[in-house]
């Protein structure tokens, strides 16, 4: 016979980003502790509130499964001496099974007699294992936790009450000083405190106390009122997934309601009335059919429609009185020049040990300049672009994003454009900070990427060269999602970008005395890889193709990637295994050299022996510089020199034993070399 098993941890309010997670993690620990304990069920229904964690574990078999458990011990020359007598291992192992030595038998197991014992272990009851339930509540992980009263324990908000049931039968839990029982509590304000009388009455027992603790019927009736507004008012409101689940995971009971603000405040930037609305006060704001911004929000109760009318004057008084600021704050800014901002960032650190935004921003100048010339800019964009390196950081010390951080770069692009900047630089002004999450949008304009790029290479080298450089999960000034998101823009745009070059071009940049941009080089580019490592990883590639491009000669991350992706394209040729192990001998060999490549390296044609010599010198120079500079004409430039290395290496003794004729032969596999090089390490792709 089964039943339903409720556990419902009571609970302080909790923050709203963490319930949807922490209930999931309660389902899922749960699932697997049933499942180690050998105790069948049939599904986990999950609950939660700001005020609880629940679940309910249906159709619970009343008892463990029974086992029959083979039990191996020691060897049979160490369980018995001699003469033939039990020793003090073969007793022990038997006394740690809850036997005697009269039920070991010995089988073979590859050449070796050991001893075993066969024994019965009977399941424990349903309640004996579901006691055990604190180990899972105290598993649960959080990205905060506190402690209470003079306890260790810590967890996210102090426990008020724990409910424990299997069926109508309490199972006894206890943390620090909660036992549980079977009572539960209500809404804060509407309900009272309520018996659980049997597991399955749960639901419908927390609805009469004003608390819905299914999170998808709640969040399906604040969608459905939401939709009611909006078709009564002819409206267009976009539900926000993530708005919409912080919302629900603030209220027991919701209630959505709409209020009103004066039509003025809709002359100041609607991005600054969506951050007032939606992230601080967490409304939905409203748009008309034909998608402008209406003076109405939308809001959700914890709470009945009782006083309703209250609650809207409550929340339409906090919201005026932020876009009252608002107002204040977007006139007030508009009174000075963007030369004046500039002109404050003089004395706004960037970091302590770096410098101040201004000096970020003259070297940003010098960077977008260079970069301007490699994408190949044209004039009116590397006018815009030098343009908006020269002011883009200026909304740092405006009104408006001293109260509203977020909206850096949003308002820089609303005060340039009102200032009389060009569209180009003013677009440039916002789209510098994306990505602004690792998978975040990409600039959409090349003005916009290119000082995306240059602003990230400065934060980048300016924190390598006094040594913040990122350990093990330690990233406080989120240098990996920026690398990042260089690798990313230079995709998306197919722009080649030669890290060994930009570094040497770096280290020239004019830069305050103590803070030298060539510190820490190595580490950098090994950081870059990394980088392009990770954008490798999110496309279908092989582990072993990776892993090649990874070790080019070339630091090129549009490179790198490009060459990966013909790699992989190339997988599938039937002469695929042949071509990498020609090239790969190629490579293998030339390290026996003891000198590295350099433009003035040449061979001698008066010491070759075989023609084969000539051939492949003559090969090799047909591969023109352009070829090396697209993976696919390169790959198949030497695919089509297997033939002449494989005639090569049976003609002729790389290690020869006149010094000369070595040396101007492995000088051919060095120049080889420098060209497949260019596509990465070829010895580390698996070949079968």
């Amino acid at each position: 016979m089964t039943k339903n098993y409720l556990l419902e941890i009571g609970l302080e309010e909790m923050p709203a980003h963490v319930v949807t997670k922490s209930e999931n993690q309660l389902a899922q620990k749960t699932a697997k502790f049933l499942k180690d304990n050998r105790l069948s069920f049939s599904t986990i229904e999950k609950y939660s509130t700001p005020r609880r964690l629940a679940i309910l574990i249906k159709d619970v078999a009343d008892k463990q499964e029974d086992i029959d458990v083979k039990a191996k011990g020691p060897a049979k020359k160490i369980a018995k001496d001699a003469d033939g007598n039990w020793t003090k291992a073969a007793q022990g192992f038997a006394r740690g099974q809850k036997m005697t030595v009269d039920d070991i038998f010995f089988e073979e197991l590859k050449g070796v007699e050991y001893v075993y014992i066969q024994k019965h272990e009977a399941g424990k009851s349903a309640s004996e294992i579901l006691g055990n339930m604190v180990d899972v509540i105290e598993s649960i992980t959080f990205p905060t936790r506190m402690r209470w009263g003079s306890y260790d324990f810590e967890y996210i908000r102090p426990i008020h009450w724990l409910v424990s049931l299997l069926g109508d039968e309490e199972v006894p839990l206890k943390i620090l000083d909660v036992e549980s029982g079977r009572i539960s509590r209500g809404h804060r304000f509407l309900g009272k405190d309520v018996e659980i009388d049997n597991a399955d009455n749960y639901v419908e027992k927390l609805r009469s106390q004003f608390v819905l603790v299914d999170a998808k019927e709640r969040k399906n009736i604040i969608s459905d009122q939401i939709k009611k507004i909006a078709d009564d008012n002819n409206w267009v409101i976009d539900v926000d997934s993530d708005l919409l689940e912080e919302v629900n995971n603030l209220v027991e009971y919701p209630t959505t309601f709409y209020g009103s603000f004066d039509k003025k405040y809709l002359e100041i930037p609607e991005e600054v009335l969506i951050t007032s609305m939606k992230d601080n006060q967490r409304y939905f704001y409203v748009r008309n059919q034909k998608g402008s911004l209406e003076p109405y929000f939308i809001g959700v109760r914890n709470g009945n429609t009782e006083h309703i009318e209250n609650v809207i004057q409550g929340n339409e008084k906090v919201l005026v009185a932020r876009l009252e600021d608002a107002d204040f704050f977007f006139k007030e800014d508009q009174k000075k020049t963007i030369a004046d901002y500039v002109e404050k960032l003089k004395s706004v650190n960037f970091h302590v040990k770096i410098g101040t935004m201004f000096e970020k921003m003259q070297r940003v100048h010098a960077i977008s300049e260079h970069l301007a010339k490699l994408f190949n800019l044209n004039d009116q964009e590397t006018k815009d672009l030098l343009r908006a390196s020269d002011i883009y950081k200026f909304d740092l010390v405006t009104n408006m994003v001293d109260e509203f951080p977020e909206l850096q770069g949003v308002m820089g692009e609303k005060y340039a454009s009102i200032m009389g900047e060009t569209d180009g630089v003013a677009k440039a002004v916002s789209e510098h900070y994306m990505p602004i999450s690792a998978e975040g949008d990409l600039p959409k304009t090349k003005v916009g990427a290119t000082l995306a790029i240059a602003d990230k290479i400065d934060s980048l080298k300016t924190f390598y060269a006094v040594d913040l450089i990122p350990s093990g999960s330690n990233d406080p000034y989120a240098l990996r999602r920026q690398a990042y998101g260089i690798v990313r823009i230079l995709d998306q745009n197919q722009w080649s970008l030669n890290i060994n070059d930009l570094q040497a071009f770096l280290a020239d940049i004019k830069v305050k005395e103590g803070l030298d941009l060539s510190n820490n080089q190595t580490e950098f580019t090994d950081f870059m890889i990394d980088r392009v490592r990770q954008l490798l990883n999110t496309v279908d590639l092989r582990n072993d193709i990776i892993d090649a491009v990874s070790e080019t000669s070339i630091v090129d991350p549009i490179a790198m990637i490009n060459t990966a992706k013909v790699l992989q394209k190339h997988v599938e040729d039937d002469d695929f295994k042949q071509v990498i192990e020609a090239l790969s001998r190629i490579v293998n060999l030339s390290q026996k050299a003891d000198f590295k490549f350099s433009s003035e390296l040449s061979v001698n044609t008066e010491l070759f022996e075989n023609p084969s010599e000539n051939k492949l010198k003559e090969a090799v120079e047909a591969i023109s510089v352009s070829d090396t500079k697209d993976a696919e004409k390169l790959y198949t430039a030497l695919a089509s020199l297997k033939p002449v290395i494989d005639s090569y290496f049976d003609e002729n003794m790389i290690m020869a034993k006149d010094e000369a004729v070595k040396t101007n032969r492995l000088t051919q596999l060095v120049i080889a070399n420098n060209l497949i090089a260019k596509l990465g390490n070829l010895s580390k792709i698996v070949v079968k």
